[in-house]
């Protein structure tokens, strides 16, 4: 036995016994000491058994993307408490097989940890061994190699730094398989690292304030890095203070509460009316928590416009856009800065007795409403896609169920039109759009909490890519609600693929999806009258909690080709 200090919490340590360890074991030590209590994976991986020792959960997804799409979904909760997703896998196919779920954890601005296996240092600039660092490079913020055991605690320290600080995103650390083997002796040079919080100059943001003040028609574009700082109250603070309204991006959806008299929703490139409206009229646009890049699947912000551009990541600034005002920091530190300065400016109750502004968003919204209503209420058969976002938006509990859309048209129906009330209510995702990432996006979401009712809305197309990771959430005690669109076609491709669709069928694709759920440990639901989907998702809810099961909902729809888009 040998004496080691180890690390207790955060900058503490205490001395104890401990046998002789590997670099996997003090691997293993350092998570459980920064908190993980779960690790998605896919093996082989000798971390592995490791964190297993350590009493830290192992979860084996169906395939390495579902693990890090888990992974993703947990981090998007928990970050602002200081908890991230781990991800691990085998070195070479695993590593391979991985890619893509990082690139979407990149593109989104997720923090996750990825410890691959590494071909061993004699083999890894060998052809053609899979460098996981090299090839990984460009979709992470850090990425590092074990090449000696005794690197371990400061390559951990760099990792774990990197996931705290900064611009979200995930970060790599290979782990040679000849090296890791070795005895670590120095796991006491480990120290847990803090995360800083940044805070803008206070002369820019003076002047922030003083531009937003004047402005005829200013609108606030919140993005997630609200969610990812907890600002979500601060949020809503400013805009009441200042009766600005309020549009948010696709993952910053829920950032503030959809029923709020200055909420505008949520911009993806569909949105609802008002979001377009405003983002046109407006002359002074400030971003908080926003990278503001450009992307296929949101809003891009019109020319002419004064822009006061806040992220904690100086890199985004003027990166897409003109930025008139640059205020790097923390959202949250920011918000809680601006607020003061407004009190400062014009008082301690700012403008919260104007209403102006709170009946022109109340009136484009009935308007638009009134526009989709033959749409959201529509008996057709088979069933209308907006008709059932109608009833889930009738049925479930807003406060307690966490939602999330797929890839694609389900996506693109549902965002405008499902309402998110408390922070991460919604988990909005795609600047890459990976289909399938809904359903193990959700078991992560049912990891960081179990209490809430964790639904996934995606189309046929979508299903085919992950859903047997419903195996994952029935094994693992993690049960999520999935409302499948089963149009049995890959939405709009005929206008796209019309000879392709029209003459081959490219497209087409069926199957008994409440049958694959059944074979899979779960319940399937089919649903063909609208009238019925508001008890197929009561009767969801209570098999989710109450038996522990996943539920696939199978609806049969309609393709359906209009959007809420208001471009012109």
């Amino acid at each position: 036995m040998r004496s080691v200090i180890l690390p207790q919490a955060p900058n503490s340590f205490k001395c104890m016994e401990i046998s002789w360890m590997n670099g996997y074991d003090a691997i293993a030590k350092i998570l459980k000491q920064e908190g993980f209590d779960w690790l998605a994976c896919f093996p082989a991986n000798p971390l592995i058994e490791a964190v297993a020792k350590e009493g830290i959960r192992p979860i084996v997804f169906r395939q390495e993307r579902g693990g890090i799409m888990a992974a993703d979904g947990f981090s998007r909760l928990m970050a602002e408490k200081g908890k991230y997703g781990v991800f691990a896998c085998q070195g070479g196919p695993g590593a391979e097989n991985a890619f893509g779920g990082f690139a979407q954890a990149w593109a989104d601005s997720v923090p996750i940890i990825f410890l691959p296996d590494g071909p061993g240092t004699d083999k890894t600039d060998v052809l053609p061994n899979f460098s996981a660092p090299e090839n990984y490079k460009n979709i992470m913020k850090w990425t590092g190699s074990i090449n000696k055991t005794e690197r371990i605690p400061s390559l951990m320290r760099q990792a774990i730094s990197s996931l705290k600080n900064g611009r979200p995103g995930p970060v790599l650390l290979e782990m040679q398989r000849d090296v890791m083997g070795a005895e670590v002796t120095n796991l006491s040079e480990y120290g847990s690292p803090e995360a800083y919080i940044a805070a803008p100059s206070k002369t820019e943001l003076r002047d922030a304030v003083k531009k937003l003040l004047s402005a005829k028609r200013p609108v606030i574009w919140a993005g997630q890095g609200v969610l990812y700082s907890g600002a979500s109250d601060k949020l809503t603070e400013l805009a009441e203070l200042t009766q600005i309204p309020v549009l948010t991006t696709m993952p910053g959806k829920s950032a503030i509460d959809e029923r709020h008299a200055l909420s505008l929703g949520a911009a993806n490139r569909t949105a609802p009316k008002p979001v377009w409206e405003w983002i046109k009229a407006s002359d002074v646009l400030f971003a908080i928590g926003a990278s503001l890049s450009k992307t296929n699947y949101g809003i891009d912000v019109p020319d002419g416009k004064t822009l006061i551009h806040s992220s904690n990541n100086s890199e985004d600034i003027n990166k897409e856009y003109p930025t008139d005002i640059g205020l790097v920091g923390d959202a949250r530190k920011t918000l809680c800065m601006m607020i003061d300065e407004v009190k400062g400016q014009i008082g301690e109750e700012g403008r919260m007795k104007e209403t102006s502004t709170r009946e022109a968003v109340a009136e484009v919204k009935k308007e638009w409403l009134q526009e989709w209503s033959n749409l959201l209420n529509s008996d057709m058969s088979p069933i209308n896609p907006y008709r059932l976002v109608n009833e889930i938006n009738k049925t479930v509990d807003h406060e307690t169920t966490i939602f999330t859309h797929d890839a694609g048209h389900p996506r693109d129906q549902v965002m405008p039109f499902y309402v998110a009330t408390v922070p991460h209510s919604y988990i909005g995702w795609g600047k890459s759009t990976h289909l399938g990432y809904g359903i193990p996006l959700m078991i992560g979401a049912k990891i960081a909490d179990p209490s809430k009712f964790c639904v996934n809305f995606m189309g046929d197309a979508a299903f085919g890519m992950s859903g047997l990771d419903l195996e994952t959430s029935n094994r693992n005690g993690t049960p999520i609600t999935t409302i499948l669109l089963n149009n049995g076609t890959m939405g709009g491709y005929n206008r796209s693929l019309p000879t392709a669709m029209g003459e081959f069928g490219a497209g087409n694709m069926t199957g008994d999806y409440a049958g694959v759920s059944e074979a899979l440990g779960g319940v399937g639901i089919k649903i063909t009258d609208p009238k019925e989907i508001s008890a197929a998702l009561t009767k969801a809810r209570q098999i989710n909690f109450d038996d522990g099961k996943s539920v696939l909902i199978d609806v049969r729809t309609q393709q359906e080709l209009k959007f809420s888009t208001y471009s012109d």
